[in-house]
């Protein structure tokens, strides 16, 4: 009998590039946890949003395979002497391994005979196995940077709020650090802050939507693209295509809202490097181009909630934005008085080591 797995570790907000790292890293870690540990399973996905991440194991074994475990002795001319009679090292043997001479056999090696003993494992239930290796698990997940806080030993990313741990129907039971795991997950923190009960893996993905969180990044990257594609019907312009601008704002939020806003004309005389630095490096805004290719002056911020007023957020971030083009345009305008020539005149006042520049 196989049951889907389900570990969701919540937190404060993770970093967007943390997150990324995780869903590179994490498949890899939580298949060699369970092929250590002789648990068979389907596939593994790994999910999450700044404020969870979530490992998802499909078909799950309920128990380990039942396995002989091999044993070697002595080999077959220390173990018995001339008359084939036990040694003593035959009979330590037996004694170490809880068993009597009548149990042990002789095995055969490619180095040899040996005597030795096979002994059968009954295998042990996936939800005790959990219970005791989860909480290692979690401790050695790896971030770029991690935390401490309060008095806990424990380093993560962010601080943990809760742990959801289930096999099918059942609560893998754990503690770590002060929290113990449950059935409760969290919806989104400011549209459905109530915690929520997942019953089984297989609607956590749905309750998580009813809470407004888009916990899988492949689904939250498609809405953000279908919101993107809207937009540049109503404006009339083509977003100009950034993949990892794309994942970024994905990792962001937990539940993606598109907004368009402009900004004024004049600022359109910087250079396009200028302008699109300004909005994607330090706002995380999509530019967009006119049918000649050319820059307009709009911009898509990619929210992380349903706004009430959906102008008010719009007039918010167009003033931020307004107040670094202003900041750029001033500079801009700094340096075209200064004509680039004057710069050669004064290199001769710059003294060049060699090997060691300036």
């Amino acid at each position: 009998m196989s049951q889907d797995f389900l570990l969701e570790i919540g937190t404060e907000e993770i970093p967007a590039g943390f997150l990324t790292r995780a869903f590179q890293n994490l498949p890899r870690q939580l298949a060699d946890l369970l092929s250590y540990h002789r648990l068979a399973h389907e596939g593994i996905k790994v999910m999450g949003t700044p404020r969870r991440l979530a490992l998802y194991a499909t078909n799950l074994v309920d128990r380990q395979e039942d396995r002989v475990i091999e044993k070697l002795g002595p080999s077959r001319q220390v173990a018995y002497d001339a008359e084939g009679k036990p040694t003593k090292a035959a009979i330590g043997f037996a004694r170490g391994q809880k068993a009597s001479l009548e149990d042990l056999e002789i095995i055969a090696t490619e180095k040899g005979e040996y005597l030795g003993i096979r002994k059968k494992e009954v295998g042990r239930r996936s939800i005790d196995i959990l219970a005791e290796v989860l909480p290692g698990f979690i401790q050695n997940i790896p971030f770029q940077k991690s935390m401490r806080w309060q008095d806990f030993d424990l380093r993560f990313a962010r601080p943990i709020h809760w742990l959801l741990a289930l096999l099918g129907r059942e609560v893998i039971p754990f503690s770590l650090e002060g929290l113990t795991s449950g059935n409760l997950s969290c919806g989104h923190r400011f549209m459905a802050p109530e915690p929520f009960t997942v019953e089984e893996p297989a609607s956590y993905q749905d309750l998580c939507r009813k809470a407004n969180v888009i916990v899988d990044q492949d689904e939250r990257r498609d809405m953000i693209r279908k919101q993107l594609l809207d937009i540049e019907k109503e404006v009339g312009g083509t977003v100009i295509e950034d993949e990892e601008l794309l994942e970024t704002v994905a990792n962001l939020v937990e539940f993606p809202s598109a907004a368009c806003g402009s900004f004024e004309l004049e600022f359109l005389e910087l250079p396009e490097e200028v302008l699109i630095t300004a909005m994607r490096h330090h706002q995380k805004y999509f530019s967009l181009r006119d049918a000649g290719g050319k820059l307009m002056p709009n911009f898509i911020t990619i929210n992380n909630t349903l706004a009430r007023d959906p102008g008010l957020v719009v007039a918010g971030n167009e003033r931020v934005l307004r107040a670094r083009l202003s900041d750029a345009q001033f500079f801009y305008r700094e340096d075209l008085k200064v004509p680039l020539e004057t710069f050669v005149e004064r290199l001769k006042n710059v003294v060049f080591q060699t090997k060691l520049g300036t």
